[in-house]
């Protein structure tokens, strides 16, 4: 088994594969191998003709990946916004499932030195792929209170933005904010009131991070390009953890399966042309036994599309960008 397989548990690993109704001769994508407890379940599904490709902008995830042995599997350190090209240099034209988990790992989340978290201190960095791009703590160095407050409310939801925003320039006046309990105290200090059982930095820090590795951004690139590279019964299955990113993945879906025809135009229901993606249920969620054996799943989602034999309309989808959770 590679290192830390064992420290991540998949959320919704059964209704994943399921949700992919994998083929066995198939080629599947993993968006997001992270630990890899999809990817495993998905070679497990496999048979000795079908091949799984894997992309992840950690390179802690990716060495991991290298340590699994299997003709079938590969793995390469890019975002998941490289999809089209990691498949273009594979010489890959269509595949029968992508599946994309946007949840941050266990290893990411419990290694103080990557600064995901404020339970344990360290570096405030928060930087999917160390490799590339300011930290948490060079952004906060820089940037306005305005830019703070905004970032802290539109992608964290935090009401209390505004005067988080203050005290972290307040804060930074006497030193350079650099560790995560830093700013731990410093929000704490902020806001007063806080929901049962939530940190008062829940929010600000879920702010920093998406704004750093642009995650919304990622997914907004992802989503028509899964999409276009799905063959005819193809299935995208997209977990999502937090309302912005699940609000964004259900309207690229609703988009990519509605008929693309004037309103007014007089057809009946058995006129109108098949949509290019069929949404299959609702969003799933996991089950009580789940959520109790891995706290951090509680707040997941499945969403699954599949590709029909009529043509996506890629121009329409790529012009819902980062901000459609607002609508």
């Amino acid at each position: 088994m590679p290192s830390g397989a064992a420290e991540h548990r998949p959320v919704l690993a059964e209704e994943v594969v399921e949700a992919l109704a994998i083929e066995p001769a198939g080629i599947y994508v993993d968006l997001t191998y992270g630990r890899g407890g999809h990817s495993r379940a998905i070679l497990a599904r496999l048979g000795p003709a079908g091949r799984l490709i894997a992309l992840d902008r950690d390179p802690a995830a990716v060495a991991a990946g290298r340590e699994i042995e299997d003709p079938r599997f590969s793995i390469h350190h890019a975002p998941f916004s490289a999809l089209e090209r990691v498949l273009d240099e594979l010489g890959i034209a269509l595949v029968q499932g992508v599946l994309a988990d946007l949840g941050v790992s266990s290893p990411q989340l419990e290694d103080a030195e990557r600064g995901f978290s404020f339970r344990a201190d360290g570096p405030l960095d928060m930087r999917m792929d160390p490799t590339m791009g300011p930290t948490a703590a060079e952004w906060l160095a820089q940037a306005t209170e305005q830019q703070i407050r905004e970032a802290i409310a539109r992608y964290g939801e935090e009401r209390f933005a505004k005067q988080i925003a203050k005290a972290i320039v307040a804060a930074r006046a006497r030193a350079p904010i650099l560790r995560t309990r830093e700013l731990a105290a410093v929000v704490a200090a902020a806001v007063r009131t806080r929901e049962a059982g939530q940190d008062p930095a829940t929010r600000t820090f879920q702010a920093l991070r998406i704004l750093v590795n642009r995650e919304l951004e990622e997914i907004a690139l992802m989503l028509p390009a899964a999409l276009a590279r799905l063959a005819p019964g193809g299935r995208l299955a997209v977990v999502t953890f937090h309302s912005l990113e699940d609000r964004l993945v259900k309207r690229v879906l609703a988009a990519a399966a509605a008929p693309a025809l004037p309103r007014d135009l007089p057809l009946t229901a058995r006129e109108m042309p098949q949509p290019a993606v069929r949404i299959l249920g609702r969003a799933r969620r996991p089950s009580a036994a789940e959520v109790a054996a891995n706290p951090r799943a509680r707040s997941a989602r499945l969403r699954v599309g599949e590709r029909t034999g009529a043509p996506l309309d890629r121009a329409l989808l790529s012009r819902i960008g980062p901000d459609a959770w607002r609508s």
